[in-house]
């Protein structure tokens, strides 16, 4: 029975529906957290009422209006660290980096 749990748990990280699940939750902790209603939240972000309500309710919505939410809830930081820039640990990997040949569109003859 644990091994099950423990699935599930693993599976949710890859499934868009529960990390889309997550966020709403925790976009919603946050406007509570900062004392705000739907429609404080909707106003101050330009997010129209409805938008904001069909994603707490059924984890759907923009990227744009999930940004301009973010922004106001002060939550932008970590939109920021998605699919970041070759980051290298040490000298050499850059420098092995620079060695390597970038890939290059194929001519059509």
């Amino acid at each position: 029975m644990d091994n099950m749990l423990v699935d599930k748990i693993i599976l949710d990280d890859f499934n868009p529906q529960a990390i889309a699940a997550g966020i709403a939750s925790r976009m919603q902790q946050a406007r509570i957290n900062l004392n705000l209603t739907q429609a404080d939240l909707a106003r101050r972000s330009g997010v129209s009422l409805g938008s904001l309500k069909r994603f707490e309710r059924e984890y759907e919505i923009s990227l744009k209006h999930l940004l301009q939410i973010a922004l106001v809830l002060d939550e932008l930081g970590d939109f920021r660290q998605l699919f970041p820039s070759n980051q290298f640990q040490s000298m050499d990997e850059l420098l092995e980096s620079k060695k390597k040949t970038q890939r290059k569109r194929a001519r059509s003859v």
